[in-house]
């Protein structure tokens, strides 16, 4: 006798009065999608009430899931960061016989769709997820170590003496935006200094430039500048550069993420590095279902060079 049919996303589709994408959105995720909370009850409940088990994941329970853990990581977040995470979550998957699999660019939900029903993965971990503590299993006190590492920009500024700072942002996109200005405009509250300001330093060299030179003349109070990132930091500096200032005397600047080329440049860029292995191996163990105890992930430091 045949099995009953199996439900798909257009049975969940019709049965919630939304389209088929919509479906897909909401039961994978996505985070770069604004759905209602309404809507995307009415979805998963509609997928509950069906019984719907996405593909791949039926296959996995009919085959038993693969030995491989996805990583998706978005375009501009690769750095020092993400490569000491992927090493510790490669090192700690290979001990527990499982290969990682690490895909760049934005994961979009129908492309995951595709690497479920393709492998069958033992698990797909979204690094953005990570770092703004949305991935499931992610630890609670990793959270307070991405505060704590992400307000150190802003202390060491201040132990300095600076009382004025801005925060420069990238000119594109980042699911760290929002919570890396909110961790700023925190910790420069607590430290009693004046309100944070920002300003976007954008690609190519010459808008860069020009960006930096109406932020200081808009903002003459402000003596220092704390980089979304180093490549953030690296353009302020050229941008010093062009305008024929220096670092630090007229704009102290300091970045984040301790990327190779910021101790290549003059002056050599002061940063903060993080070494996120025991992070990676976290995630692994989490992944796998396996205990995470014994493992603590080190403290964010400031890497002092000449620029701050």
């Amino acid at each position: 006798m045949a099995g009953a049919r199996r439900v798909t996303l257009s049975d969940v589709a019709a049965a919630s009065g939304v389209s088929r994408a919509t479906v897909s959105f909401v039961l994978n995720d996505d985070p770069n999608q604004t759905i209602s909370p309404a809507t995307q009850e009415r979805v998963r409940q509609a997928a509950r009430d069906l019984g719907y088990v996405p593909h791949g994941i039926a296959r996995a329970l009919r085959e038993g899931s693969s030995r491989i853990v996805v990583l998706d990581i978005d375009w501009g977040l690769e750095g020092n960061y993400s490569r000491s995470y992927i090493r510790g979550l490669d090192d700690e998957l290979a001990a527990h016989d499982h290969v990682l699999l690490v895909r760049h660019g934005h994961g979009a939900p129908h492309s995951t769709q595709q690497v479920l029903d393709t492998i069958a993965p033992r698990a797909v971990l979204r690094f953005a997820a990570h770092l703004t503590g949305h991935e499931p299993g992610a630890a609670g006190d990793w959270r307070a170590g991405f505060a704590a590492n992400a307000a150190l920009q802003i202390r060491h500024l201040a132990d300095r003496g600076h009382t004025h700072v801005a925060m420069a942002l990238p000119d594109h996109d980042s699911p760290l935006l929002e919570v890396r200005l909110r961790l700023a405009r925190e910790t420069v509250s607590t430290l009693g200094l004046a309100p944070l300001t920002s300003f976007i330093v954008p690609r190519p060299r010459t808008a860069g430039t020009s960006a930096v030179k109406a932020f200081r003349a808009a903002h003459g109070t402000v003596t220092a500048v704390a980089a979304f990132d180093d490549d953030i930091a690296l353009r302020t500096l050229t941008a010093l550069h062009d305008l024929g200032l220096a670092a630090p005397d007229d704009l102290a600047v300091i970045g984040f993420d301790d990327t190779e080329y910021g101790a290549l440049v003059t002056p050599a860029l002061t940063t903060v590095r993080i070494d996120a292995e025991v992070h990676g191996r976290l995630a692994a163990r989490a992944a796998l279902g396996l205990d995470r105890a014994g493992l603590s992930p080190e403290p964010g430091r400031i890497i002092a060079r000449d620029s701050a």
